[in-house]
């Protein structure tokens, strides 16, 4: 699955750490997510959505073969 989230990130000049912060999960979590190693649940998709003000298909897509 690929995402968007280090840009997004990058347009609004946060860190790993800030956005982990208010969505609460770990920092260790978001890197994960940006490297596609791991996948978001529904209401953790949800939750980044909300935070960036974005449909969660703009933060998230699938990728041949997922």
């Amino acid at each position: 699955m690929k995402n968007s989230l280090k840009v997004e990130r990058a347009i609004r000049n946060i860190t790993q750490e800030e956005l982990a912060r208010e969505i609460g999960v770990s920092r260790q979590a978001i890197n994960s997510i940006e490297l596609g190693k791991f996948v978001p649940s529904t209401v953790l998709a949800l939750r980044l959505s909300k935070y960036f003000d974005k449909p969660v298909n703009d933060l998230f897509s699938l990728e041949e073969g997922d």
